[in-house]
């Protein structure tokens, strides 16, 4: 299947391993040309050239802390200049800090809400002015199956992504009328580094080990077996086609089965 990526540009924040690089990697295969972005800036660049050289896309990797204002607007700025402007736009900024309730200060907020969602308002607010001049666009926000179902142990995931559905739910109306579409991904239970910390944390408070936290997880997952980075970027890469061009404001897990609400 076509998707019809050829020539278009995306931007992946926090694309330097996990589910953002796999997104990446899918992008450039896909015909798109394709920014890496994560905080250091010779990790983005090194996974830019392996992207690149296993894919034969044109790959720049950029360096910047999408957390703060500074770097998103460094970002935004060497992403036009090097590819000119953003067709698709992925936010990821990865997980604010684990921790429960008790564990949490103030700053501990505000740092998770800069990070997860005024980091998700600026990258948006910066890719729109191209997006609407040529009126296509693509805005996919990679967040956790936590909106539906909080978890034990990230209060901070379960309080603050929910705020990013809400935007992305008025953003599609809002954007709808400039052939703009804007979803969100519901990231399950993915085999990446966070979720084996998160395990161990589980697994510690639980007071049983982590071999038994890691079987007791899985079996609430009706496939039988974690998310690989590349069963996200899949759906991420099919929200960003041509294909999806009449799917906006959906918020889509990608979980296993590991959620079982009726809606």
């Amino acid at each position: 299947m076509d998707f019809g990526l050829k020539g278009r540009v995306a931007l992946v924040a926090g694309s330097t391993k996990g589910i953002g690089r796999a997104t990446a990697e899918l992008m450039a295969r896909e015909g798109a040309q394709v920014i890496v972005n994560g905080r250091d800036g010779k990790v983005a660049a090194a996974v830019a050239a392996e992207i690149a050289a296993g894919t034969g896309a044109k790959v720049v990797g950029i360096g910047a802390d999408v957390s703060g204002a500074a770097g998103v607007d460094a970002l935004m700025a060497q992403a036009r200049a090097a590819l000119g402007g953003v067709d698709i736009l992925v936010t990821n900024a990865g997980g604010p800090r684990p921790g429960g309730f008790d564990d949490l200060s103030d700053a501990d907020y505000l740092e998770g809400f800069n990070l997860n969602f005024l980091s998700t308002v600026r990258m948006i607010r910066a890719a729109v002015p191209h997006m609407r001049a040529q009126r296509w666009g693509r805005i996919v926000n990679i967040q956790s199956t936590a909106i539906k179902e909080p978890v034990p142990l990230v209060t901070l995931t379960n309080s603050i992504r929910p705020g990013v559905t809400g935007l992305a739910k008025d953003l599609a109306g809002h954007l709808g009328a400039d052939q703009i579409t804007v979803n969100t991904i519901l990231s399950g239970p993915v085999m990446t580094d966070r979720l084996r910390t998160t395990t161990t944390a589980r697994a510690a408070k639980a007071g049983i080990s982590v071999e038994e936290q890691w079987k007791n997880y899985l079996e609430l997952v009706p496939l039988g077996r974690f998310g690989k980075p590349e069963d996200v970027a899949a759906m991420i890469v099919f929200l960003a086609s041509e294909a999806a061009g009449w799917i906006t404001g959906t918020v889509i897990q990608v979980d296993g089965g590991r959620i079982r609400g009726a809606v």
